[in-house]
């Protein structure tokens, strides 16, 4: 499969995905550690994707979403941003409210197939 398909499932499969330095748990940069920690607290599951761990990923990632730094956070096939702006919808209360709706949308989507 193309780095840019997988790119592009990975986002379509996932309401909610993260791609990082290391993993929520292991995080390997500063940044990373930041916006997983942000995303833990919103109480929801999320997707992660270990840039370090998929270097063809890590090459590919910023040329899809015009974003040139990681993390990257995707919610419902859309980059909502990176470390500071995480950071600042989760302080600012916005980010929760994005998280749960999101997970919640696609819990009754799922539902409803099955």
């Amino acid at each position: 499969m193309e780095t840019l398909d997988k790119i592009k499932q990975q986002i379509s499969e996932n309401p909610i995905i993260l791609y990082m330095k290391g993993s929520p748990k292991l995080p390997s940069c500063g940044f990373s550690a930041q916006a997983a920690q942000a995303m833990m607290s919103c109480g929801q599951p999320f997707a992660y994707v270990d840039i370090l761990q998929n270097p063809d990923i890590r090459t590919e990632l910023p040329k899809f979403a015009n974003w040139p730094t990681f993390p990257q956070l995707w919610i419902d096939g859309e980059l909502i941003g990176g470390c500071d702006i995480i950071l600042e919808m989760f302080q600012k209360g916005e980010l929760k409210p994005l998280v749960e709706e999101t997970a919640a949308k696609y819990k009754k989507d799922d539902a409803e197939e099955s």
